[in-house]
């Protein structure tokens, strides 16, 4: 019965609890024994207190009796990425410099999050200060990929990846700055979602790139993606860059089908580095989403866009190097070689290439819509363009050819941070490795709910929501 309850979805199990057929305690009972047997094989737990998460269940249990659904959520066990502070509870960054770092204010997401009812049960190992695609950390326990531990799971949420992907906990917080939601959403199996610059107040949450970073959920199935989307987005008094647009219900029009929309699929850039094998399961995606009915429109790439990921990585460098400048001077033998590397190059930059880097994205960005969005509604493009590495080919120290490796992993996702546009990873299949692989789709600002509403499509068609690592 414990591993059926936690093969249940976000909202099964949610809905489960609101009409009693579960309570809260055995549902999070469930989820701390799957995390006692896994967590030590995953190495995606960084702290859990049973004892106190018990007692927020039945807490939860016990407004439910009387009368108080706190929201949508309501005594549904998840975990975060260990950069979400939480008043008077460590948050490392997955870092030794703040091993031991006790925020007094909690992010805006967690509050958020709580008042929908949700139970925050763990916090989840992640890469060094979330500057890494792989998932390595040389510093902290580096998480492993469920469907096989010998692969990476992507990152730099590669503990919420993990966690997730294994049935630990119904859904995870992750952060975005070049790829780490959508990486490992696409090496774990999973649904990912970088929403729109602004979308989702990043108050609270460790900085590492303030022109770049966001915020959102990895979850198993989409409509679960779209109801903690749902609960964390809108604006905020406590973040200048938390968009003022009212946040639509993601959940509205969620099974409408997709009939008629326009999907453009790239005929350059993008798609010319894919991996054969990769390439194969993006065209099968495209051709269930015409057969349901939408319209695939090819469309060509302006050239600006073949800079925009090497641009996005020199922002992320150097809005980071600045945020960690005296850490480097004084403490610079607690980094990992990757992390000390990169914020070292991000010192070096010069403030003219940082300006023209920001200065071209208004343009790069009316170029890229033009482009697209006066052709199509949303556009496809793969998450990640190789299968997924294993762990040794893709660790820093086994990897001569390490730098060109990031920059190519990042082809198909930076460029939407640069660009600020909400893209969403959506498992497609497996490659001949037996790992998952996932399709990205991107749409215009804020429009978040077509992205929903297209991968929903395309879920209900494939069995991969269904598929599950053997564990």
């Amino acid at each position: 019965m414990t591993e059926g309850i936690t093969a249940l979805s976000l909202t099964e199990a949610a809905r489960a609890i609101g009409n009693k057929k579960l309570s809260s305690v055995e549902v999070t009972q469930a989820c701390l024994a799957r995390m006692e047997r896994l967590a030590p094989v995953l190495d995606c737990v960084a702290q859990v207190d049973p004892e106190q998460v018990l007692a927020a269940a039945a807490q939860a249990d016990s407004d439910l009796a009387a009368g108080n659904r706190r929201g949508l959520l309501h005594g549904v066990p998840l975990a975060h990425k260990d950069m979400y502070y939480r008043r008077g509870r460590v948050s490392g960054c997955g870092s030794k410099i703040r091993a031991d770092f006790v925020p007094d204010q909690t992010s805006t997401a967690l509050s958020r999050l709580d008042d929908a009812g949700a139970l925050d049960i763990a916090r989840l190992n992640m890469v060094e200060f979330a500057l890494g695609l792989t998932g390595h950390n040389e510093v902290m326990p580096t998480p492993r990929n469920p469907w096989n531990t010998d692969y990476m799971t992507g990152g730099s949420s590669s503990g919420s990846g993990s966690a997730v992907a294994a049935g630990l906990v119904y859904g995870a917080m992750g952060s975005d700055t070049g790829g780490s939601i959508r990486f490992p959403a696409s090496c774990c199996g999973l649904v990912g979602m970088k929403p729109t610059y602004g979308r989702v107040s990043r108050f609270g949450a460790m900085p590492l790139s303030h022109s770049l970073d966001t915020l959102g959920p990895l979850t198993r199935t989409v409509t679960d993606n779209a109801a903690m989307l749902g609960a964390i987005a809108g604006p905020d008094d406590e973040d200048a860059t938390a968009s003022s647009l009212p946040v639509p219900n993601y959940l509205a029009g969620l099974e409408d089908g997709i009939k008629g929309l326009r999907i453009a699929v790239p005929e350059n850039i993008f798609y010319d580095p894919v991996d054969p094998e990769v390439r194969s399961l993006m065209e099968d995606s495209v051709e269930v989403m015409r057969q349901l009915g939408g319209a695939i429109i090819p469309v060509a790439i302006p050239n600006s866009m073949a800079a925009v990921n090497g641009m996005n990585n020199l922002i992320s460098m150097t809005e980071g190097a600045a945020l960690h400048q005296n850490w480097i001077a004084e403490r610079s033998q607690d980094y990992g070689r990757q992390t000390l590397g990169r914020l070292t190059t991000g010192l070096c930059v010069s403030a003219t290439r940082y300006i023209q880097a920001l200065n071209l994205r208004h343009k790069i960005l009316a170029e890229f819509a033009e482009a697209v969005f006066e052709k199509a509604d949303i556009l496809h493009v793969p998450s990640m363009i190789v299968p997924v590495p294993t762990l040794a080919e893709s660790d820093l120290s086994g990897n001569p050819g390490f730098s060109e490796f990031i920059t190519k992993m990042g082809h198909c996702t930076r460029p939407f941070n640069y660009l600020g546009l909400p893209g969403l990873s959506v498992p497609c299949g497996f490659t001949k490795s037996g790992l998952p692989a996932g399709m990205q789709l991107v749409g215009r600002p804020f429009d978040e709910a077509t992205l929903y509403r297209a991968a929903r499509a395309y879920e209900r068609e494939t069995e991969w929501p269904n598929a599950a690592p053997d564990l």
